[in-house]
């Protein structure tokens, strides 16, 4: 084999690579969000730190987690900010299947839709969606 008959890569392509955060950025390309419901916030007026929900705008993407350990709800899902602060629940009306979902490997996001503050109480409408590659 000659040198002219290798396909060039792209340099920048193999730094990402190599780099497990650089990771995301080569892959984010190949990615789209299938929007699959929409429901609210629920638990919000329990948190330990209601200001944290001050940071929140609309249009944020939110990570979802699954709280296995959850005593009360056995598919209950936790909303996380960006930074990991817990902003509450997806409710349990509407968490099996998503949490199916989450525990055969999907990725489930969610994005802020509204904010609605109702005195001590904030109502966050959101999307939640399906990340698929």
């Amino acid at each position: 084999m000659t040198e002219q008959s290798i396909i060039p890569v792209n340099p920048e392509l193999i730094k990402k690579a190599e780099n497990p955060q650089g990771l995301g950025d080569l892959i984010k390309p190949l990615t789209r969000e299938i929007h699959l419901f929409d429901s609210f916030i629920a638990g919000t007026s329990y948190l330990k730190d209601p200001d944290v929900l001050k940071k929140a705008s609309i249009g944020d993407t939110l990570s979802l987690r699954r709280e296995s350990s959850n005593l009360f709800d056995s598919y209950a899902i936790l909303i996380l900010n960006e930074s990991g602060e817990k902003y509450g629940y997806i409710p349990e009306k509407d968490n099996m299947i998503f949490a199916r979902l989450m525990d055969a490997g999907k990725l489930l996001v969610a994005k802020i839709k509204n904010i609605q503050p109702k005195g001590s109480f904030t109502m966050i409408s959101i999307g939640i969606y399906l990340v698929d590659f």
